[in-house]
Order: structure tokens, then C-alpha cells, then sequence
């Protein structure tokens, strides 16, 4: 009790409110920028982040990915165009609706059910973590090894693209985290005699990088959207309540779901928006309405990305392992104001915890007044015009590098990182798995390094330990089974006469 009223006295302190509001107003802007997704929002605020308190720091990743997510709908109901990766799955269903003269129906049921959504993950995280992280405690390296590189399976499992091309990506961003000295034998490697290269590539500047300036490069190369129709918004809360009544378990069903993909590594809200939107359709008592205008996809995928995005924080928060590329983020963050994550943070900074859980419901509330004035300004956003949007976002780019290491190398790494990203987004590569391989490579190689050592070069303890047999079996799982599909469908094609 003691910890919980600590942790509401850390969250009502004047700097953490301050920046939980203006992170919540600069999320919703990003967010309603077409192409400009909630991750993107999320890496350019790092570099403010160094000047901030820990909560501070914490509250804005929070409040503007959450917003952020919400946000990517207004675009879509309205143009045809999702401002998220997120929002992609339900914008033709939202744009019909907007068609018919629903534009507030639609807009209206993307804030309610993400704010109910994003309630409903915040309390998986408060229930799930401590107790997984009672277990935690008893883990050894042999488990993180498993536990690292099955996070590492499943981002590659569900990946919208192949994958082999997904584990491909993966397995660049583990060469990438292989750079530099920083390493158990602290041998220089891949530096090719550049100095700047033997600190490794920083994670910060490659997320920008990988993120920002490719999202900036494809829009030099699509096509302007069209200007936004003016269209006159009703109230956005109307009906509601009855839609909340209506479909409530498609609601629960859609909170489930993206609880359970946000816990996933590499999974993440766009994954669960995905899977959501299909299953509400599947078991749908209407599914010929769907792509006409239905509001009940929209209800499910909506409660599911948001309830995604906070349960993404469990694996993140116990293990150091993101749930999705916002936590990646987050988690450099924390190490770089002493949160460091982990079990032992439960228990030697509660009262810290309570207050995420608090910044948490707070965002999801205060996105229902603030999201209504968004959806109302969305007309003045939407026109502003793309060649003086980029520009910023590039400054903004070379500016928070530079600030992470004071040296121009961060910079030129932004760039290339851009690069890299735009050219695998072109042909199909997840970025995804490439930054979860950059995050985790390092705790990958130490936990194996580490292992050997304790294990005087014996790989047995890495399956002898109950805990650490059941991960490894999972790991395999997970690495054969897009075999085994794939075996499976060959045996059910028809043979050809």
C-alpha cells in the first residue's frame, strides 16, 4: 500500500503531469500524420528524454504511444489512409462508414474502445508482471539464452511477410549488435579500423534511423494524398454505451487478443489490430456486412492494438525483452535512467512501477477528451502540407542523434540506418525483426558466453534444467514451423492429373 501511494505521489508530481500532457498532444499530431507511425513518434521524443527526470522520461514514451496508436484512425476513417501501421487493418472499414455519413460513429468508436482497450491491457500488466516475476527470480543465463532467442522465433512467426525473410532480418540486426568490442572476449569486431565503430552502433540512433528517416524517404517517392473533404462531425460519443452493450464480448475477445499478441515478442499492436479485425469477421453473426461500413470490426481491432501496446510492457519490464518495437525504444530509455529491467525491479523500485501503471490508466483516459478535440482539429492537421512536415522530421532526426553521443558518427549512423531501412521495407523485409536482433543480440551472446562459462563448455545445462528444456523446445517449435506448414501444404495440393 505503501508503494502504491508513493507511486500516485511520483506520477502527481508537476514535471511527470506536465510531460504526460504534452506528450499525449504531440502523440495525437503524429499519430494523425499519414505515414508517420506511433513508433516513429516514440524515437524522436528519446533525445528529450536525457534532460527528463526517470517518470518523466517513462511518461512520455507512454502517453505518446498511446495516443499515437489512437490517432493513426482519425486519417483513415476520413481519407482512406491509416496514419499507423495499426490503423491499416480496419481503414476501408472505417472510410465506408464514413461514406454512409458515419464518419463520428466511426471516429467515436476508435477512441472509446482504444481508451477501454488500453484499461484492459494496463491491468494484464499489473496482474501478470509481479507474478512472473516471482519466477523470474529463479532464472538463470541458460533461460535468458532460450527466453532471448525464442522472443527472437516468435517475432519471425508473425511477421506479415515471409519468413525467411524475416528470420533473415533478424539475423542482420544480431550482426549488427555483433560490432564493436563490447563483447564477453572484448575483441574488436567488424570495425574495419574505424574508431568510432569499436563502442558498437548505438541502438538510439538506429531505431531514428531505421524508423524516421526511411518513413521520410518514402514519402519522397509516393504520391501526395488528396487534400482532406471538409465534413461535418456529429458527437463522437454517441451511441457508445449501446455499441459498448452490443458487442461487448467482441470487445473482451479483441482485449484477450491483444493482450496475449502484446506479451509476444516482436509482436506488437499492428500484429494484433490484424488478427483481431480477421476474427471478428470470422466468427461475426453478420460477416457479409463487413467491408461495407460494419462497426463491429471496429469495436474488436480497436480494443485490441491498445491493449496490445501496454501488455507489450511485461516481457519488456521482467526480462529486458521488447514486446514490440515501442518497448524496444522504452527499454533503452530505462537503462539509461537506472531502471534497469528485470525482476529485481519489482521488488527494489515498487513504488516506480506503480507509477507506470498509473501513467498507463491516466493516458488511456485523457484520451478520450483530448482524441475528441483531435478528431475535431483533425481538418487543420491532415492540411498541412508534406514538404514542410519532412524537413522538420529530418532536422529533428540529426539533432536527437547528435544530442545522444555528441559526435557527428550518430548522425551519419541515423542515415545509413534509414537507408538499410527503406531498401528491406522495399523488398519485403520486416524492419521489426532487424531492431529486436539489434536490441537483444548482446544479452543473446552474454547469456550463451556466460553459460559456457559456468557449464565449463558443456551445452548439457542448456537442456538438463526443466525450465530452460521447455524454452528450448519452444525455440525449436517455433524455428521448424514454418517448415512443417509449408510441408503440410505441398501434401494438400491436388496432384495434377
Amino acid at each position: 500500500m505503501q508503494a502504491l501511494l508513493e507511486g500516485f505521489r511520483l506520477v502527481g508530481s508537476q514535471d511527470v503531469m506536465i510531460a504526460l500532457l504534452l506528450a499525449s498532444i504531440y502523440g495525437l499530431v503524429v499519430g494523425c500524420m499519414p505515414g508517420l507511425s506511433a513508433t516513429m513518434a516514440t524515437a524522436l521524443l528519446v533525445p528529450f528524454t536525457f534532460y527528463m527526470s526517470p517518470l518523466a522520461a517513462i511518461a512520455t514514451i507512454v502517453a505518446a504511444s498511446t495516443m499515437a496508436i489512437f490517432s493513426g484512425d482519425i486519417p483513415g476513417a476520413l481519407l482512406r489512409i491509416p496514419g499507423t501501421p495499426a490503423s491499416a487493418a480496419y481503414a476501408d472499414e472505417a472510410y465506408a462508414m464514413t461514406r454512409k455519413g458515419e464518419a463520428a460513429l466511426a471516429l467515436g468508436a476508435g477512441v472509446w474502445f482504444s481508451a477501454i482497450g488500453g484499461i484492459a491491457g494496463t491491468i494484464s500488466l499489473v496482474v501478470m508482471a509481479p507474478l512472473l516475476a516471482e519466477v523470474a527470480l529463479s532464472f538463470s543465463t541458460f533461460e535468458y539464452f532460450w527466453l532471448a532467442v525464442l522472443g527472437l522465433m516468435c517475432a519471425t512467426l508473425v511477421a506479415r511477410s515471409s519468413p525467411i525473410k524475416a528470420i533473415a532480418s533478424m539475423l542482420l540486426g544480431l550482426l549488427v549488435a555483433c560490432i564493436g568490442i563490447e563483447n564477453p572476449g572484448g575483441v574488436p569486431r567488424f570495425t574495419f579500423g574505424i574508431t568510432d565503430l569499436l563502442g558498437g552502433i548505438e541502438v538510439v540512433p538506429a531505431l531514428v534511423g531505421v524508423f524516421a528517416v526511411s518513413e521520410v524517404m518514402r514519402a519522397m517517392v509516393s504520391p501526395t494524398p488528396p487534400p482532406i473533404p471538409k465534413r461535418r462531425i456529429g458527437s463522437i460519443l454517441a451511441g457508445q454505451l449501446q455499441l459498448t452493450r452490443i458487442y461487448f464480448w467482441q470487445m473482451m475477445r479483441g482485449n484477450v487478443i491483444g493482450i496475449i499478441i502484446g506479451v509476444l515478442p516482436g509482436a506488437g499492436a499492428d500484429m494484433a489490430a490484424w488478427v483481431s479485425y480477421a476474427m471478428s469477421k470470422r466468427f461475426s453473426s453478420e460477416p457479409e456486412k463487413f467491408g461495407t461500413g460494419h462497426v463491429e470490426g471496429l469495436v474488436e481491432a480497436g480494443a485490441s492494438n491498445n491493449a496490445s501496446l501496454a501488455s507489450g510492457w511485461v516481457p519488456a519490464l521482467l526480462f529486458g525483452i521488447p514486446g514490440d518495437t515501442i518497448t524496444a525504444i522504452a527499454i533503452g530509455v530505462l537503462y539509461m535512467k537506472g531502471l534497469n529491467p528485470g525482476p529485481t525491479l519489482f521488488t527494489e523500485k515498487a513504488s516506480s512501477m506503480y507509477a507506470i501503471y498509473i501513467m498507463f490508466v491516466l493516458a488511456n483516459i485523457i484520451m478520450i477528451p483530448l482524441g475528441i478535440l483531435m478528431i475535431r482539429a483533425a481538418g487543420y492537421v491532415l492540411r498541412a502540407p508534406r514538404s514542410a512536415i519532412m524537413p522538420f522530421i529530418m532536422l529533428c532526426c540529426a539533432v536527437g542523434a547528435f544530442a545522444t553521443g555528441n559526435n557527428l558518427f550518430a548522425v551519419v549512423t541515423v542515415g545509413l540506418f534509414g537507408v538499410l531501412g527503406y531498401v528491406m521495407e522495399r523488398n519485403g523485409y520486416p524492419v521489426a525483426a532487424m531492431v529486436l536482433g539489434v536490441v537483444m543480440g548482446t544479452m543473446v551472446e552474454q547469456s550463451f558466453v556466460t553459460s559456457l562459462i559456468k557449464s565449463d563448455g558443456s551445452i548439457l545445462p542448456f537442456f538438463e534444467r526443466p525450465v530452460s528444456a521447455i524454452l528450448a523446445s519452444m525455440t525449436f517449435g517455433a524455428l521448424l514451423w514454418p517448415l512443417v506448414m509449408w510441408i503440410y501444404q505441398r501434401r494438400q495440393k491436388p496432384v495434377a492429373a
